[in-house]
């Protein structure tokens, strides 16, 4: 099975026949057989030489980057080997026309909110009193598809998680003292939180899209810019509420992570090397658990639940099959 690789100490990657090898600053080597990779994440200092570009290009395995402080820097995507000039057209021609492009951007919100919704109903039922944050996330819910532009759907995306947001003093065991989400930097250990681990979602959507067809730069919900892959952005919102808050939650509520795996002098602006390893184990184990498919049954990873978003996407673009975003039911 294929699976991510995170990389925590400075040195260098190379190849070495048909395998990655990993050398640390003290000469510590590690190899890594390619048929094992999925993509590579580097959370430290890393040198490496074209050699090793031109032969993990090979494999389609992107490599994203992660600064000192635990922020996506950015990512190497290979060169796309899965290419379709009719579905290129395609995607351009649903962002071109509005009423293409708002019916895709609802799905995405209308598959987050209902996600989230979904989570704040299972802690509920588990003795956190979050009702009223239910009924009036179901009010905003319901207003998404009289939406008449990108613009007045993010506002109610954003009104969502604004009240979302306000539950999770209660979801979670820890006194946080959540009250507002900032990103650029965040302000305290939660909004850290959410931030290292939304980025980590967002690169593990960006493999799964190198994967199929799609052009990753051409979105719907989120506007198509300049040294971003903003089609990761929009699939992304499906996922973060069932993975990435799940994972928060979890490791909050088990006392993984406390206010001690963060810098506190640099404002809880930076996560412990331990802190961060545990949040990455524990995504990994999360993508590579299975559930029992209702359309498809049969059993699929997290994982492959997102290249499964992906490839419905693919079918609504070309007129094969309408887009419906991935709800949970639990």
């Amino acid at each position: 099975m294929r699976r991510s690789y995170y990389i925590y100490n400075d040195g260098q990657l190379k190849r070495k026949d048909n395998t990655i090898t990993y050398i640390d600053i003290e000469n510590n080597k590690r190899d890594i057989p390619i048929e094992n990779v999925d993509d590579i994440n580097i959370m430290s200092e890393m040198n490496f030489n074209s050699n090793l570009i031109n032969y993990i290009s090979r494999y389609g395995i992107s490599i994203h980057f992660f600064n000192y402080y635990s922020f996506y820097s950015g990512s190497y995507y290979p060169k796309e080997k899965l290419v379709s000039g009719e579905l290129l057209v395609n995607q351009v021609q649903h962002y071109a026309d509005n009423s293409k492009r708002m019916e895709l951007a609802k799905a995405f919100v209308d598959g987050a909110s209902s996600n989230i919704y979904r989570n704040l109903r299972y802690y509920n039922g588990r003795g956190k009193n979050v009702e009223n944050h239910m009924k009036e996330i179901m009010l905003l819910k319901n207003k998404i598809d009289n939406s008449k532009s990108i613009n007045e759907l993010m506002g109610y995306e954003g009104n969502i998680r604004k009240m979302y947001y306000s539950a999770w003093n209660t979801i979670i065991d820890q006194d946080i003292n959540f009250t507002k989400r900032i990103k650029n930097p965040p302000d305290n250990m939660i909004n850290t939180l959410i931030s290292f681990v939304n980025s980590l979602i967002y690169t593990k959507v960006l493999s799964e899209i190198y994967k199929t067809q799609l052009n990753p730069t051409i979105s719907y919900l989120h506007e198509p810019g300049n040294r971003r892959f903003s089609l990761s952005l929009d699939i992304s919102e499906i996922f973060k509420p069932i993975i990435g808050d799940r994972l928060i939650f979890s490791l909050l509520n088990k006392k993984q992570i406390t206010e001690k795996s963060f810098t506190k002098n640099l404002n809880y602006l930076h996560l412990t090397k331990e802190a961060s390893r545990i949040i990455v184990s524990e995504l990994d184990a999360k993508l590579q658990t299975t559930i029992k498919h209702k359309e498809l049954n049969k059993t699929v990873s997290y994982q492959y639940l997102i290249r499964l978003e992906c490839y419905k996407m693919v079918k609504h673009l070309l007129g094969e099959k309408q887009y419906e975003p991935f709800k949970i039911w639990w």
